[in-house]
């Protein structure tokens, strides 16, 4: 099934433009680093010949010309499939203000997928695209990573261009990548990194060295107030950090504090400037969108400098933080809520969202969001690991040493990941030769923890589809295989997983996390549940399809 297929086949608005075959076709064969690999852009994000919406679809004029950023995707070989859903003007941490319709996320139908670039991490998370470009301005390509399992890197601002962006915050955008894996997120960064000498807010940034030593981990000194089912994946990431580095307590609160400016003084009054015109009372304007920026028309210059002014007084008191510590871990939101509780309180619920996101681009950190040890209630929870402006590499280093990844001295060895299978790929099924052809090695047999059911889904072959529960033991664990796969294979092998399936972390019955093939909420059905067989190859013997 092609990438175009599969956005076709998504139950949930994720694109609001997919290109014609033609198209799509037109961009394949470039020679680069990120040759063949499919990739779909937020629609605030210029593609020649498509309309750039920024969500809102009374804008209908055909872009002229490319994004910086994405002229250096194409030149570097990767193929664009499609613009995706977003909240309108990129206002908004839900997914669910958009005309376009509400996406959520691919865990759950009930739970928002975050936003604002929530069609970019559907799009991801649901095996459409190898990766995708959003925009993080809040928060916006970090909350909807998290939701979705995914990695959300958020460059350090003016290190990616943002030529070719619809501004939200002019001073403040950073476009964004969101990927399956660190690496593949690292490959994106290094294409895309350049300095755009037409983007005044372009900089020139030397780049600090990972440190050579034990990371410095940062952790809050005081109790976050997270939701009961978030506290408890959020101590468990405090476990995992401490196997990483050295944890070192810290204050936060001039951070917190800080995450409270952004939609007040200079940076409201700067989205009112950048689109504020296009609010009236058109039924295709959002009215919660309309609703908070409007509020930025009437402030004043002395508003906005009591706010530069606080900005900079907070700046002071964080600095102190930084010297002692590599990186700052963090949650990337306090909860995950659902459409029904946005839809109760749409302000006051997004609110929430960016309490440990708002401040990133207002204090100059970069940040990366990676997946963290799932929910009791087996939905994602996502972490963010903050350094100041330059600690790109650093943290895209100690992202790939938290996710297990290659080149970190994980058991997978260096220039390989770990990569678990269930079903048609194991020792001699049908897809299995396909692995091997990629380079991939058996490594051990193993079983997931025992929270995790296993389902009969459709697709080309009939195929297990792997998901966790509340919590709740569903038996001893499915038996899969971990096998190691060529990092530089690993973004091919992605690209042929069809829905319901995806790639995702996996728990294994030891407490350790590897990539694995998952199942989306929308291909379970409880009718199709084959749990208590223990794994595929038992289920075949008892009579299910062969070669399935």
């Amino acid at each position: 099934m092609s990438a175009l297929d599969r956005a076709r086949a998504l139950t949930q608005p994720a694109f609001i433009t997919l290109l014609s075959e033609e198209a799509i076709t037109s961009h394949q064969g470039n020679a680069g680093t990120l040759s063949g690999l499919t990739f779909a852009i937020k629609d605030n994000i210029d593609l020649a010949g498509v309309p750039t919406t920024a969500g809102d679809p009374r804008t209908t004029v055909p872009a002229t010309s490319s994004a910086f950023a994405v002229q250096r995707l194409l030149a570097a070989g990767a193929v664009p499939v499609g613009k995706t859903n977003l909240d309108q003007y990129a206002t908004g941490l839900v997914g669910t203000r958009s005309p376009f319709g509400a996406c959520h996320s691919v865990f759950s139908d009930a739970h928002v997928s975050g936003g604002s670039s929530s069609g970019s991490a559907v799009a991801v998370a649901a095996g459409v695209v190898d990766f995708a470009l959003g925009t993080d301005t809040a928060g916006s390509g970090r909350v909807p990573a998290a939701f979705n399992g995914l990695v959300g890197l958020k460059p350090t601002r003016g290190l990616v261009s943002t030529t070719g962006v619809v501004p939200a915050c002019r001073s403040l955008d950073c476009t964004t990548i969101l990927a399956s894996t660190v690496a593949l997120a690292k490959r994106v960064f290094e294409a895309i990194a350049v300095f755009d000498p037409d983007d005044p807010y372009a900089r020139r940034i030397e780049q600090v060295s990972p440190p050579s030593g034990v990371p410095q981990i940062g952790v809050p000194d005081q109790i976050l107030e997270l939701d009961p089912v978030h506290q408890r994946a959020w101590e468990a990431s405090l476990e995992r950090a401490g196997r990483l580095g050295t944890l070192v307590p810290v204050d936060i609160r001039p951070l917190l504090e800080a995450a409270e400016l952004l939609y007040s003084g200079p940076w409201l009054a700067e989205r009112w400037l950048a689109f504020g015109d296009r609010l009236d009372d058109d039924p295709a304007v959002d009215p919660t969108v309309r609703a908070i920026v409007t509020n930025g028309r009437d402030l004043s210059a002395g508003d906005a400098f009591a706010g530069f002014h606080r900005l900079a007084e907070l700046a002071r008191e964080a600095e102190p933080l930084w010297p002692a510590i590599d990186a700052l871990l963090l949650p990337v939101t306090a909860t995950h809520p659902t459409l029904a509780e946005v839809g109760d309180d749409p302000i006051g619920v997004n609110t929430r969202l960016g309490q440990f996101t708002n401040m990133t681009n207002l204090l100059d950190l970069c940040a990366i969001a990676v997946p963290g040890p799932a929910r009791d209630d087996g939905l994602p929870f996502g972490v963010q690991l903050l350094a100041p402006a330059g600690h790109d590499r650093a943290l895209l280093a100690l992202a790939s040493k938290w996710c297990g990844e290659p080149g970190d001295g994980s058991e997978a060895g260096a220039g390989l990941v770990a990569v678990a299978v269930a079903g048609a790929h194991l020792r001699g099924q049908p897809l299995n030769a396909d692995l091997v052809r990629r380079g991939g090695r058996f490594a051990f047999a193993a079983r997931t923890a025992a929270d995790y059911r296993m389902y009969l889904v459709d697709g080309p072959l009939p195929r297990p589809g792997l998901t966790r529960t509340d919590g709740k033991p569903a038996g001893d664990g499915i038996k899969l295989e971990v096998w190691h796969l060529p990092a530089a294979e690993l973004a091919g092998f992605l690209g042929t997983v069809a829905p319901p399936l995806a790639i995702g972390p996996v728990e294994l019955a030891d407490g350790s996390s590897v990539l694995g093939f998952v199942c989306t909420a929308d291909g379970v059905d409880p009718e199709r549940d084959i749990t208590t067989y223990g794994g595929w190859r038992a289920w075949l013997a008892a009579g299910g399809p062969a070669g399935g």
